[in-house]
């Protein structure tokens, strides 16, 4: 039996053309054809889009603006300052046994505890 050989014919019309001299290139040396440039594309399109995502993150903080522990605190010019003993002092000053449990109203539907 005959042995074929591995290499397809190609016309010499062909053989001429870029793909196929591409095509023969790329199988004596594929990283440098093929893992190459999709390497340097990654890289490439990482430093074109850190721009694009600085920008994004800059929007961002300008809408999210670190806040005084006065405006998180609510506290403000008008608002009265807190004193602790002072504060002590007048809930210690409020009667705490004259007290009465009272029932709020439920909503309707709502189960209110009762047998």
């Amino acid at each position: 039996m005959a042995v074929f050989g591995n290499r397809k014919f190609r016309s010499s019309k062909e053989a001429n053309t870029i793909a196929s001299r591409y095509r023969s290139a790329l199988t004596r040396h594929p990283f440098a054809l093929f893992g190459l440039p999709f390497i340097a594309t990654m890289v490439a399109g990482s430093f074109f889009l850190t721009p694009a995502t600085a920008i994004r993150y800059e929007k961002h903080d300008r809408r999210v603006r670190r806040m005084s522990k006065e405006e998180e605190l609510g506290i403000g010019k008008d608002k009265r300052k807190v004193d602790m003993k002072e504060e002590y002092y007048r809930l210690a000053a409020k009667d705490l046994d004259d007290w009465e449990q009272k029932r709020i109203k439920r909503l309707p539907g709502e189960n209110d505890g009762r047998l």
